[in-house]
């Protein structure tokens, strides 16, 4: 509650909590007052439905008033002890931060130990160790899947981690610095520059690079610009370049699909991909655990 910018939404929220506590006690007193005539049968309140049947003005049970009453005690001194009074933060100072915190480090302090003794390891050597591998998996499973697939077989924007294709290649200490520390990777829009012409001639050239059967007198034409706009980051062969991220256009291996449509869209438009860093999340000895399970993705028969 303490992030609010303005103590009109502190005090709007403690309007209506303080009220809607008095309207309950109000609506019980209302409610309780009635009781049952010496006959001891309620009276009817005159509505009938079905001919016979009658709704009569029962008192409530003294019991059930009484459990009303202990819920709304109970209410308020939650309220009092725990944040929920727009800024107050509770007589305990508890804060779902706070919990988080706490949580994390008592397993921090019972896992720890683990983690380290790992990261000592040297990745590729951690890649053959089962148990770590187990540990890695449920890292994976739960920081990564979302993005790379349960499989690590990625999705369109996302890299297949199965596969030998690296845009900032495949050494053990290349994986681990991406999970450490994040890639941003951008292609510049090419539409304003080529033209929708130019686009499909560059199209036709970078498809014929990964050997695909394309129109030789477009492709031809398609060299010459990509030589112009394309070669700094992808190279003069089309082989990428790791330093940068630019993948290689050689391999047949899309990241946004293979489609002319699909080629033709990344060139006219560019990409913008970013792979979000997580040292400060993790800790640098969970992401050596989670860089060598990835890294024995790729390298099973090795």
């Amino acid at each position: 509650m303490s992030d609010f910018n303005s103590e009109f939404w502190s005090w709007f929220i403690n309007i209506i909590v303080v009220g809607g506590i008095v309207w309950l006690i109000y609506l019980l007193r209302v409610n309780s007052k009635g009781t049952l005539p010496p006959s001891g049968e309620a009276e009817a309140t005159g509505h009938v439905w079905d001919e016979d049947l009658q709704e009569l003005n029962t008192p409530l049970p003294r019991w059930w008033l009484v459990m009303f009453y202990i819920t709304i005690v109970y209410g308020i001194a939650y309220l009092i002890i725990y944040p929920g009074m727009g800024t107050f933060k509770g007589l305990l100072g508890w804060t779902s931060v706070g919990e988080y915190e706490a949580e994390v480090a008592a397993a921090d302090a019972t896992y720890g130990p683990l983690y380290e003794k790992f990261q000592k390891q040297d990745i590729a050597v951690l890649a053959g160790d089962d148990n770590a591998m187990k540990t890695g998996e449920r890292l994976y499973v739960n920081y990564c899947s979302v993005c790379h697939g349960s499989d690590a077989r990625g999705a369109r924007g996302f890299p297949n981690l199965r596969d030998n294709d690296w845009l900032y290649g495949d050494e053990p200490e290349n994986i681990k610095a991406s999970i450490m520390y994040g890639r941003t990777g951008i292609m510049p829009a090419w539409q304003a520059s080529l033209g929708d012409e130019g686009v499909a001639q560059v199209a036709d050239y970078v498809m014929q690079l990964s050997g695909r059967s394309v129109n030789e007198a477009e492709a031809k034409l398609g060299k010459e610009k990509y030589a112009m706009f394309c070669a700094g980051c992808h190279m003069p062969e089309g082989t990428g370049n790791q330093a940068l991220g630019a993948p290689d256009l050689t391999n047949n291996t899309w990241l946004y699909g293979g489609s002319p449509a699909m080629i033709k869209q990344t060139i006219a438009d560019g990409r913008t991909g970013r792979m979000p860093a997580h040292n400060e999340f993790l800790g640098e000895a969970k992401v050596h655990i989670l860089a060598a399970y990835i890294y024995s993705l790729s390298h099973e028969s090795d």
